[in-house]
Parts: structure tokens; sequence; C-alpha cells
């Protein structure tokens, strides 16, 4: 698959050969050592410390389907950074947000991106949101080797079902194992007390605008138990970030909504450090 050094102008006979639609059996079958789940770590003593970014959480609304991440990454008992970006457009109508080790996350993310890109181009047609669910499940399956070692990769993808008329969620374990989520979904260190704020404050018919401050609230309440993830840093500008998948495609909210949103809450909280309280019956 190496490029021609005798400048022909012609492309390595690889591209130009009958295939699969799948641009990961494409490098598996020309070049699988570029794959990250084919690489050789060297021999290591423990775990490996490497960033890890931490909760994400996500929410459908009779629209569409919200997800959102906080800005923490931790490594150990130190925050590596405290403004990364942790969820992105996998195409117009899905999102993944990664939690895991970061960087192979942010390199799956890449890759995956391209495998949808790759189908499109190749079929002349988009695939579907199960398939796109089933895309990402084999490629976190192929880091097996690596998750074993400690640098496991968990994301959390979400998308408007065009055929459906209706957002998704699907959250993964580390060997690819695959589950569609009703209502609300969260993953990460801080994903059980995400999952608990959004369990009492989820209704199906809320709008896109109470689904969004739903997973902020649902953050806020990840950070405030969990060491690993973090909440809005109102003195740097640090909010989570947020997006909305509609009908109408991927959205991100600009800062100035999520902003809005935490602050909000934040003057909510002075009252009722809490949080806001669900009904009893």
């Amino acid at each position: 698959m190496e490029a021609n050094t005798r400048s022909t102008g012609r492309l390595p006979a690889a591209f130009l050969t009958p295939g699969s639609s799948s641009f990961m059996d494409f490098l598996s079958e020309h070049q699988p050592e570029m794959l990250p789940g084919k690489r050789q770590l060297p021999p290591t003593q423990g775990v490996v410390e490497a960033p890890h970014g931490t909760t994400i959480v996500a929410a459908t609304f009779p629209g569409g389907v919200v997800l959102a991440g906080d800005r923490r990454a931790t490594m150990g008992n130190v925050i590596a950074q405290r403004d990364i970006e942790k969820v992105f457009p996998a195409d117009e109508y899905s999102a993944v947000g990664i939690a895991g080790t970061a960087g192979l996350a942010v390199e799956m993310v890449k890759l995956f991106q391209l495998e949808l890109e790759h189908f499109e181009k190749v079929e002349g047609a988009t695939l579907s949101l199960e398939g796109k669910a089933n895309r990402l499940s084999t490629m976190i399956r192929s880091n097996l080797g690596m998750a074993m070692q400690g640098l496991a990769v968990v994301p959390l993808f979400a998308g408007y079902d065009m055929d459906r008329g209706k957002g998704r969620i699907f959250s993964y374990d580390v060997t690819g194992g695959r589950s569609e989520e009703q209502g609300f979904a969260a993953t990460g260190s801080g994903s059980v007390f995400a999952r608990g704020a959004m369990k009492k404050l989820f209704r199906a018919d809320l709008t896109e605008e109470q689904a969004t401050t739903l997973v902020v609230q649902a953050l806020y309440d990840a950070a405030d138990d969990d060491s690993a993830t973090g909440g809005p840093d109102v003195a740097r500008r640090i909010y989570p970030i947020v997006t909305v998948i509609s009908e109408e495609g991927f959205r991100r909210l600009a800062e100035e909504e999520t902003s809005e949103i935490a602050r909000s809450i934040l003057a909510r909280r002075l009252e009722q450090p809490d949080g806001p309280r669900a009904a009893l019956l």
C-alpha cells in the first residue's frame, strides 16, 4: 500500500481492488499495523498510567437525543486536563461520548468517523443507526488486548434514527458487548451518581431544553460525589459539552447556552445543594 516513489501518479493497487465497504477491513487486509488493536505493547509491570476521560451522559426526548460529557481527565489522583473534549460527532445524525483511556478513545472516534464516511462513499448510502452501533462494537472488541492491560475504552453512542423517527442510545462494555438503553444512560467513573440523578428526574415527555438541563444536572451530581468528574468551572469558563441530535442533525450547544444552563443550576444549588427533589408518588 506504499505510495509509488517514481511519481507515476497512479494509486497503489490496494486502492483499486474491489472489496469491503468497511475501512477497518481494508486496513486489516493491507496495513493491519495501523489499527490500534493490532499494535504490540512493550511488557509492563502493573497498570499503565494514562489520562482517562470520565463521565458521559445521554437522555432522549420526543424529538431526538442529548449527549453530554464533563471536561475533566484524570491520571491516578492527578487532574491531567481540565478542558478535555469527550463528545464528538460520528456523522450528521450520531455522536460518540468517550470514557476510558483518552488517547486511545480519541483515536478510536477518528477511525469510527472515517469508517462511516468510507461506507457512505463506497455504498452511496448512509449506514443505519443500528449498523453504526454494530461497527463501533467491533472496534471496541478489537481493543480488548489493550483493555486487559488497563487501557480500556468504553464509549456511549447516541443518534437520531431516521427510520424510526426517534433518538436512541447504545452503551458498551470493554468486550464490545452492546446494549440499547431506554430513556437515559451514563458511562464512566461518575456514571453511578449521574444515572441515579437522571433516574429520579427523567420523563418521557421532556422538551429539548429540559433534556439539556437534565444532563447538566446529572453531571453536576456526578461531580459532587466523584472526584474524577469535573463540575462547571465558572472561574475558568469551562462548562460541560452538550450536544443535541435530532431530525435536523447534530448540533453542539454554544458556550453561551451551556454557561447559561450551568449558571442557572449553580444559582438553584445555593438554595438546594443536593439538587431538585423528585415527587415521592
